[in-house]
């Protein structure tokens, strides 16, 4: 139910920039405003989305104690979530929480306090996902070269490549970017694509390394004699 609660927000939200792009050039002329004020509408929508993300992944996280062992399954859940985020996890044994702190590459922080609660009942209702479909991508100045990556299937393919666009823009701009500019890593769309954290990918709807089908058969030369 969850899923399609944010499918549902996510067409909202989606309906909301494309109303907002068709009437901006109406009542902003100036095209360099209108796409300051596009961006601001698109950033603030993201952030929001963001924070929202972070607390449904927390209500997920099973703590039925502060043991280190379920501390250590909590710590290697959120790195599975959030890649190479700085991220600081705390048991607080007087108040009976986990502290968590998470700071995003692109300067994006999270704080929240996961009390230790029960292992919720598993449901008899089947829990709905959107599922992940092909979204393979080219450069433009190697279109033989195929990305194979993959995206919401809520997502068209604009709106999945604009995402993918404005999270290469940001991921530079970030700490981590610019660490690596710094370090002399190429700002290129290969780097990029091997060092965001597949949670970043995640929130904007997208993934990383989607699964092929297999290998062609190559069928022998020569064709069949009646």
């Amino acid at each position: 139910m969850a899923d399609k609660k944010s499918k549902s927000k996510q067409d909202e939200q989606a309906q909301l920039l494309s109303l907002l792009r068709s009437i901006l050039p109406k009542v902003a002329p100036d095209p360099d405003l209108a796409a300051r004020i596009y961006s601001a509408a698109e950033d603030e929508l993201r952030s929001k989305n963001r924070v929202n993300s972070f607390e449904r992944f927390c209500e997920r996280i099973e703590l039925p104690d502060l043991e280190p062992k379920t501390v250590e399954d909590v710590k290697q859940h959120f790195v599975a979530g959030f890649g190479d985020a700085d991220m600081d996890i705390q048991p607080d044994e007087e108040n009976q929480a986990l502290v968590v702190d998470v700071a995003l590459p692109d300067g994006t922080q999270f704080h929240k306090r996961i009390p230790v609660r029960a292992v919720a009942p598993e449901s008899d209702e089947p829990e709905v996902t959107l599922k992940f479909v092909a979204f393979p991508v080219a450069l433009p100045g190697d279109q033989e070269m195929i990305w194979a990556l993959a995206k919401r299937e809520n997502l068209t393919n604009d709106e999945a490549a604009m995402a993918l666009t404005k999270l290469q823009d940001d991921f530079w701009a970030s700490k981590a970017g610019q660490k690596l500019l710094k370090d002399r890593v190429e700002r290129s769309f290969p780097e990029f694509i091997a060092r965001v954290p597949s949670g970043l990918l995640n929130e904007v709807g997208l993934k990383r390394h989607y699964k092929l089908p297999e290998t062609l058969k190559v069928l022998r030369a020569g064709a069949s004699k009646a």
